[in-house]
């Protein structure tokens, strides 16, 4: 019989889950190889947010050092009213959050997080053979004539065969059309602007300045719409997210550029700091709809399996989209590890049952968590606020502990990872 380290597994998609992935089932002994579509492996300037249950995995893949150097911490996060600013909600993080769930909620760059991933899958130091990542890699077609070894047919006419095949690319996803998984797609009927702000300009603003005297992550609420900044680079950029009625056009084109006057315009009539912010934007404002899929727990078929997006994709309401995708990896290197090529497809099939449940109950979450965030004032909304003010432990039904305790692993040492006693 064939040993665990003489199988290959294909990961098509190289974002923050399919690398996860890879490096996962690298550190399982496992001959991983990424088949990127672009020309380049990055991630776009955007920010990102690990909250304890996804800091928990990457710490367990032995990157905290890493991870310690290009992270910024909020000590909070606030929850404000949109009309004049005041606090309706605050959850403590910081060494609070590392205590209560022994790991940390961090903010990062997205292409920072990125790098640190990717350089550990190539690092010829590293456990387990070395990552194989592969550019200019469009997945157009995949051969399962013999069911054993799956093949991706790339469109630069290579073949790229193994024993199983992830399909880790995204909402997308070309993997999943080419399994002839059904068409689980969902327009929310919302859109999202994207900003990454200059600190020093937020810094230099008496306006503004209170944004950099203390590191939080914030969330205002607002009818029909919500705005989410922290910090990012130890204070060199404030990352915005803004969520409104979605247009026709950005519907239908999904992705369109945008300025930082129509940032401001969407948020008219809000607390005057809001202005104040959001005109500092420059001219890479991004606008892209927001789409998700329903619950749905068929992620495989055979040997080729879906991870994160693909099978997942979410609304950002919980901002747990790239967190949901770690599990993923985490869990599936843990099966495929235990396993010889042989018993590849039970090792799937054991993945889906660990994972479907559990990625659907924060995809629904997060659909509720949009009609939460967005009511319009009156006394839902004054019932909203009194439970946010509240907090969000022990019993509240807007308690993060579901989400932010424990692990998905059954490795005793991963799962028992003890962040502050780690060093």
């Amino acid at each position: 019989m064939a040993s665990t380290q003489s199988y290959e597994v294909t990961v098509v998609g190289g974002g923050l889950g399919g690398l996860t992935a890879a490096l996962a089932l690298r550190q399982r002994g496992l001959r991983v190889t990424v088949l990127e579509q672009a020309a380049q492996l990055g991630e776009i300037g955007a920010g990102i947010q690990t909250a304890p249950n996804a800091s928990r995995i990457l710490l367990g893949l032995g990157l905290r050092e890493q991870m310690e150097a290009i992270r910024t911490e909020p000590l909070d996060q606030v929850r404000r009213r949109w009309a004049d600013g005041s606090i309706i909600g605050l959850t403590p993080l910081g060494d609070f959050c590392t205590r209560t769930y022994n790991a940390p909620y961090w903010h990062y760059h997205r292409a920072d997080l990125h790098r640190v991933i990717m350089d550990a899958c190539t690092d010829p130091d590293g456990a387990g053979p070395v990552v194989e990542l592969r550019t200019d890699s469009r997945v157009v077609g995949l051969d399962r004539g013999n069911p054993k070894r799956p093949a991706a047919l790339t469109a630069d006419g290579k073949r790229h065969e193994a024993d199983v095949l992830i399909g880790a690319d995204g909402i997308r996803s070309a993997v999943r059309d080419l399994m002839g998984a059904e068409d689980t797609l969902r327009f929310s009927g919302e859109m999202a602007f994207r900003a990454l702000i200059p600190g020093d300009s937020i810094a230099a603003d008496p306006a503004t300045r209170w944004l950099v005297d203390r590191y939080q992550s914030t969330i205002w609420y607002g009818p029909d719409r919500h705005l989410v900044h922290y910090m990012i680079r130890g204070g060199e950029f404030l990352n915005v997210v803004g969520c409104v009625p979605c247009t026709d056009e950005v519907a239908e084109q999904w992705t369109v550029p945008s300025t930082a006057q129509d940032l401001v315009d969407a948020f008219a009539g809000w607390d005057d700091r809001v202005p104040a912010m959001l005109s500092k934007a420059k001219d890479d404002v991004a606008c892209f709809a927001l789409y998700h899929r329903r619950r749905d727990p068929v992620w495989m078929d055979g040997r080729i399996a879906l991870l994160g997006d693909s099978c997942h994709a979410m609304l950002p309401y919980q901002a747990q989209g790239a967190s949901q995708a770690m599990e993923d990896a985490a869990v599936l290197a843990e099966e495929l590890g235990r396993v010889t090529a042989d018993g590849a497809e039970t090792a799937l099939r054991r993945y889906v049952d660990r994972r479907a449940k559990h990625a659907g109950m924060v995809q629904e979450a997060s659909v509720r968590n949009m009609a939460l965030y967005h009511l319009p004032d009156g006394p839902e909304q004054r019932d909203r606020d009194e439970k946010l003010r509240r907090g969000f432990t022990g019993e509240s039904d807007l308690s993060y502990d579901w989400l932010w305790s424990g692990t998905p692993l059954d490795d005793p040492d991963l799962g028992a990872f003890a962040y502050q006693f780690a060093r």
